[in-house]
């Protein structure tokens, strides 16, 4: 495991450096990788070992549902790592792919709701008690701030309600953690388009700053008026 974990770091280090002397063509690259401590992908990594172990239990092999929750699953927590190596190009590729791990986990949502439904069980409301009992271990796995990353995935915490016998209460708490991972992927894309927002920001002041540097090299009276366009030249400095 320490081996493993160790590879690990080695490999987001990597990904956080990619803008070695090496290569000076991507200096100009943003750090990138980590994304083993992001919360987003800690929650939607007990999702996919937990819908892996659901499946194998309580749905046929066979059945074409087993792959797709079990691919769904994977789908959305593989698209939060991706992305968070793609931001080294953009934030708009992170925010592609986390949007895709949004709705991979919406997929998936919809499959356990489809299976209690069509078995007839009864679905937990947002304030039945079982779901704010699961609720709570994840606010308190957010305010102990001394757990790592590899305890932050671990299903201990969870593992009376994901192993227990009645396929009912696993569903549901399957829900209640899909929620929770939503709800962080949610707060990860809005910080993602504030990032874009002062990208594009950025961007647009500097188009206006050129624009404004372009004007200060016309002289009007003295430059040239261009023949093709009928506007003041721009007044060029050689090297």
């Amino acid at each position: 495991m320490d081996d493993q974990q160790d590879k690990s770091d080695r490999s987001d280090r990597s990904d956080r450096s990619v803008g070695s002397s090496r290569d000076p063509s991507f200096r100009k690259l943003r750090p990138s990788g980590g994304y083993r401590k992001l919360r987003s992908f800690q929650a939607a990594t007990i999702v996919y070992d937990a819908t892996v172990d659901f499946c194998n239990r309580f749905i046929d092999k066979r059945s074409r549902t087993h792959d797709q929750m079990v691919q769904a699953a994977r789908s959305g927590r593989q698209n939060i790592g991706e992305g968070s190596r793609a931001s080294a190009i953009s934030y708009e590729n992170e925010r592609r792919l986390v949007r895709v791990a949004r709705a991979s986990l919406d997929e998936l949502l919809l499959d356990y709701e489809d299976f209690i439904r069509q078995h007839g069980y009864r679905l937990w409301s947002k304030d039945d008690p079982s779901a704010l009992a699961v609720r709570e271990i994840g606010r308190k796995r957010e305010r102990n701030d001394a757990l790592n990353w590899t305890d932050s995935i671990n299903m201990n915490a969870y593992v009376s309600w994901l192993q227990h016998a009645d396929p009912v209460i696993v569903a549901n708490t399957m829900i209640c953690l899909i929620h929770q991972a939503n709800y962080l992927l949610d707060q990860q894309i809005a910080f993602i388009e504030r990032k874009l927002d002062e990208e594009s920001g950025h961007q647009g002041r500097s188009a206006a700053s050129q624009d404004r540097n372009r004007q200060s090299h016309q002289v009007p009276g003295i430059s040239p008026i261009c023949p093709i366009c009928g506007k003041t030249m721009i007044l060029r400095t050689a090297r």
